[in-house]
C-alpha cells in the first residue's frame, strides 16, 4: 500500500511538473507584443538617431539593447495608408486604403479600412492572444470600420486626427468631447500600465498609435520647457519618459523577457529639419518623407546591433505572424517578408536589389533598387492636394544613388540611361498591378466603403465635385459634416 502511495504521489507531482513546464513553454512559444507607433516623428527625432535637442534616454536604450534600423520605410506619407501598410502586411494601394481618410470631406467619409483585411490584431486572435489598442486609428470613422471590427479586444484613447474630431472615447464611451492635449501621454501612459498588470497572465499584443508629435500638441506640466526644442522637443521627451514607464511595468510584472517592444513612426515630419540627413518630409517621396526610426527590443532574444538592412513596414505582418506560430493567410498577397532571421545575426529571403515603390495616394512617383532610386514624371493633377505644395510636376525622371548622395540632391539620370530605362519598365509593371491615378490595378484588394454604388475617385476634390449628385449618391445625400458653403455676393 505504501508503494501504491508512493508511486502514486510520485506520478502526481510528475504530472504537476510536466503541467508547470507546458505552461512554461506555451509562454515561451507565446510572446507579448508591445508596437509603438509615433505620428509625424522624423528620422532624427530621437537621440538615438541623431536629434541633439532633445533627450530619449528610453528609447535609447531599446536602440542599444536591441536592434536598431537605419534603413527603414513605412508604406506611405501620410497617416491613414501608413497604417493600414503595417496592420496588413500590404502595400497600401494593395489593400486598396491609399487616400487619407477625413470625415469632414464628402468624396471619403464613407470609406475606410476594408473590413475582409487581416490585420495583425487578428493574426494574435486566432493564437489566443488577447488584443488591445491605445491611441489613433485613423483608418475610417464609421462603425463598419471600427477597430471592434479588425481584431481588438480593447479600445482607449483619440482614435482620429484633431482636425477631424477632438473625442476621447474609453471603449465606446466618449470621456472626453475635446481630448486634453497636456494630458494625453500622461493618460495613454496610465493605460499601458494597466492593460500591463491585467494582461501579464496571458498572451497579449497592444497596439499603441501615439497622436504625438502630429499637431496640435502640448507638453504636459512637468514636461514644459524640458527640451532645447520648444514644445515639440517636450512631448517627444514625454513621450520618452511614457515609454520608460511601459519598460518598467513590464520589468516589474516579470515578463520584460517575454516581451518584444517595437517602436516607430507612421511617417517623416512635417518639418525638413527633423528629418536630416535625408531631405523632404511628410507628405513627399523624398526620403525624409518615407524613412524614419524603427526599433526591435526584446530583452534575451535579439542580438544588439545596428542593421543596415533595408527593411518596410510590411515585413511587420510576416515577421509577428512568424514569432506567433500563425500561418500566413494563403488567400491575397502580401508585401513583406519576416525579420526573425536578424534576430541573431542572419539574413532576410528578399535581395538587396527588390524594389520599393513610393507610392502617393494612387500616383506611383518613385522607385528604389538597391542604392539607386528614380523619380518619376508626374503631373500636378497626379499629385494629392496634400503635396502639391510641396511638390512640383517633373518632366523627366530623375534618377539618385542614394548611397552616395542620402540627400537626393544630385541627379544622375543622363549618366545612366540603361538603368533608367529599366526601372521606368519596372515602374509601368507595377502600376498594372498596383494602379495608378485614375486607374485601378488588376491586384488592388476593394477598398472599404459603405456604399459600394458610390465611386470611388481620388483625394482631388475636383475630381468628386465634376460628378453628378445622381452619381455621388448616398455618399453626398448622408454626408453631415459639409461646411457651409460661403455665397458669393450679388
Amino acid at each position: 500500500m505504501k508503494i501504491f502511495l508512493t508511486i502514486s504521489i510520485t506520478c502526481m507531482l510528475a504530472g504537476f511538473a510536466s503541467a508547470v513546464q507546458a505552461e512554461a513553454d506555451k509562454a515561451a512559444n507565446q510572446p507579448n507584443v508591445i508596437f509603438i507607433l509615433m505620428d509625424d516623428m522624423g528620422y532624427s527625432d530621437v537621440s538615438c538617431y541623431g536629434a541633439k535637442k532633445v533627450k530619449t534616454p528610453n528609447i535609447d536604450r531599446m536602440a542599444a539593447e536591441g536592434l536598431k534600423f537605419t534603413d527603414f520605410h513605412t508604406g506611405a506619407s501620410i497617416c491613414s495608408p501608413s497604417r493600414a501598410a503595417f496592420l496588413t502586411g500590404a502595400y497600401p494601394q494593395r489593400s486598396g486604403l491609399y487616400m487619407g481618410i477625413n470625415q469632414k470631406r464628402e468624396a471619403h467619409w464613407f470609406l475606410g479600412l476594408n473590413p475582409d483585411e487581416i490585420t495583425l490584431a487578428e493574426q494574435f486572435k486566432k493564437q489566443g492572444y488577447v488584443t488591445a489598442m491605445v491611441g489613433k486609428w485613423h483608418l475610417g470613422k464609421e462603425e463598419k470600420f471600427s477597430y471592434y471590427h479588425q481584431g481588438f479586444d480593447h479600445y482607449y484613447g483619440a482614435p482620429d486626427n484633431m482636425g477631424h474630431n477632438t473625442e476621447f472615447l474609453d471603449e465606446k464611451k466618449v470621456i472626453y468631447k475635446n481630448t486634453p492635449l497636456d494630458k494625453i501621454t500622461e493618460l495613454y501612459t496610465r493605460r499601458m500600465v494597466k492593460h500591463i498588470e491585467d494582461f501579464k497572465d496571458k498572451p497579449f499584443f497592444i497596439y499603441f498609435a501615439h497622436n504625438y508629435p502630429h499637431t496640435p500638441y502640448k507638453a504636459g506640466p512637468k514636461f514644459r520647457g524640458s527640451s532645447k526644442d520648444g514644445m515639440r522637443g517636450d512631448i517627444i521627451q514625454e513621450a520618452d519618459w511614457g515609454i520608460g514607464e511601459i519598460l518598467k511595468a513590464l520589468e516589474k510584472n516579470g515578463i520584460l523577457e517575454n516581451t518584444m517592444v517595437i517602436f516607430t513612426s507612421d511617417n517623416g515630419p512635417t518639418s525638413p529639419k527633423y528629418s536630416k540627413p535625408y531631405r523632404g518630409t511628410k507628405y513627399v517621396s523624398l526620403e525624409g518623407g518615407h524613412r524614419v526610426p524603427f526599433i526591435l527590443y526584446w530583452k534575451g532574444q535579439i542580438q544588439p546591433a545596428e542593421s543596415t538592412v533595408p527593411v518596410v513596414a510590411m515585413d511587420l505582418f510576416p515577421t509577428l505572424s512568424e514569432m506567433i506560430k500563425a500561418p500566413m493567410p494563403s488567400d491575397r498577397k502580401y508585401d513583406g517578408v519576416s525579420l526573425t532571421p536578424l534576430f541573431d545575426g542572419g539574413s532576410i529571403t528578399r535581395k538587396h536589389e527588390a524594389p520599393f515603390f513610393y507610392y502617393n495616394c494612387e500616383n506611383l512617383q518613385a522607385v528604389r533598387v538597391g542604392d539607386w532610386k528614380i523619380h518619376l514624371p508626374r503631373e500636378t493633377r497626379q499629385i494629392p492636394w496634400w503635396a502639391q505644395r510641396k511638390q512640383k510636376p517633373i518632366q523627366t525622371p530623375k534618377l539618385y544613388n542614394l548611397k552616395q548622395d542620402a540627400a537626393e540632391s544630385q541627379d544622375v539620370a543622363a549618366q545612366h540611361p540603361e538603368r533608367v530605362a529599366a526601372m521606368i519598365k519596372l515602374a509601368e509593371k507595377t502600376r498594372e498591378k498596383l494602379g495608378e491615378f485614375g486607374e485601378r490595378g488588376s491586384e488592388q484588394r476593394p477598398t472599404g466603403t459603405l456604399f459600394p454604388e458610390v465611386p470611388i475617385l481620388s483625394n482631388q476634390a475636383q475630381d468628386w465635385e465634376k460628378l453628378s449628385d445622381d452619381e455621388k449618391g448616398r455618399g453626398k445625400s448622408e454626408f453631415k459634416g459639409a461646411p457651409a458653403r460661403k455665397r458669393k455676393a450679388k
